[in-house]
C-alpha cells in the first residue's frame, strides 16, 4: 500500500513538473495563466511567480488581471521577497481600489516594510517607512479587522525607534563626549516622556554632568558640579530607589566634597 501511495505521489509530482515545463515554453498566455493558478493554489509560489512574470504585461487591463496581480503580490509575500511584495501590493491597491482584496493588500503592503525592519542598531529607513505605511493604513481603514495587528506592529516599530534614539544618545557618554551626551539625553527625555529608558537616561545625563564637572578647569568646576547636583536630584526624584542609587550616591558625595573647596 505504501509503495502504491509513493508511486502515485511521484506521478503527481512529475506530472506537475511536466505541466509547468510545458507552460514555460508555450506561447499561449491562457495556458500560462491556468498553470500559474494551479501552482499558486498548490503553494508553489516561486514557480507561479516565474509564469506570472511572463504574462503580466499581456494581462494588464483584462478582466483576469485583478486575480493575476493579487496572486503575484501574494506569491512574493509568501516567498518573503518583501520589497517586491510591497511594490506589487501597492500597485494592486492603486489599480483596483474597489477590489474586495484591496484592504488586505493595503495591510500586507504596509506589513512588508515591518518585515524588512532591521535590528534597532542598524539603519532604520525601512522602519520609518513601515511606520508611515501602517499609519496610512490605519487612517484609511479605521474599522479594519487588521487594526489590532496593525496597532501592535506599529507599537513594536515605535519602540524600536525609541531604543535607537536612546542608544544613540547614550553613546555620547560612552565615547566621553559629555556635553553632547547631556544635550542628547535631555532631548530624548523631552521627546519620550513616558519611555521605559527614562531612569537610564537620567542616570547617564547625571554621569555625564558629573564627569564633566570633576574634570573641569577650576574656573568652571563649581558651576558644572552644581549642574551635576541638579541632575542627581532629577534622578532621585524620578525614582528614589533607582538601581543606580549606590553609585549615584557615591558620585554625589564626591560632588559635595569638591564643592566645599569653593566655599572656603
Amino acid at each position: 500500500m505504501k509503495k502504491l501511495l509513493s508511486l502515485l505521489l511521484l506521478v503527481v509530482i512529475f506530472g506537475s513538473c511536466s505541466e509547468y515545463q510545458k507552460a514555460l515554453k508555450t506561447e499561449d498566455v491562457a495556458v500560462k495563466f491556468e498553470t500559474a493558478t494551479k501552482l499558486y493554489d498548490a503553494g508553489k509560489y516561486n514557480d507561479a511567480i516565474r509564469l506570472i512574470e511572463q504574462i503580466a504585461p499581456a494581462y494588464r487591463g483584462k478582466p483576469q488581471a485583478e486575480k493575476l496581480f493579487y496572486m503575484f503580490s501574494q506569491s512574493y509575500y509568501k516567498t518573503k521577497q518583501y520589497y517586491l511584495a510591497a511594490y506589487q501590493f501597492e500597485s494592486f491597491v492603486s489599480g483596483y481600489p474597489k477590489s474586495e482584496k484591496a484592504e488586505e493588500s493595503a495591510y500586507l503592503g504596509a506589513k512588508c516594510f515591518s518585515m524588512l525592519s532591521p535590528l534597532y542598531s542598524l539603519d532604520q529607513t525601512d522602519t520609518f517607512k513601515a511606520i508611515d505605511k501602517l499609519q496610512g493604513f490605519i487612517d484609511l481603514y479605521p474599522n479594519s479587522t487588521y487594526l489590532p495587528e496593525a496597532n501592535k506592529t506599529l507599537r513594536v516599530l515605535n519602540e524600536k525607534i525609541e531604543k535607537k534614539v536612546y542608544e544613540n544618545a547614550k553613546q555620547y557618554n560612552t565615547i566621553l563626549d559629555y556635553k553632547s551626551a547631556m544635550v542628547a539625553l535631555d532631548n530624548f527625555i523631552a521627546d519620550y516622556p513616558g519611555t521605559p529608558y527614562k531612569e537610564d537616561a537620567l542616570f547617564y545625563k547625571y554621569d555625564s554632568a558629573y564627569q564633566l564637572g570633576i574634570n573641569s578647569i577650576p574656573s568652571k568646576m563649581a558651576e558644572r558640579l552644581n549642574v551635576a547636583k541638579t541632575a542627581y536630584n532629577s534622578l532621585i526624584k524620578f525614582k528614589p530607589d533607582t538601581k543606580y542609587k549606590k553609585i549615584a550616591d557615591q558620585m554625589f558625595a564626591t560632588i559635595e566634597t569638591d564643592l566645599k573647596n569653593f566655599t572656603k
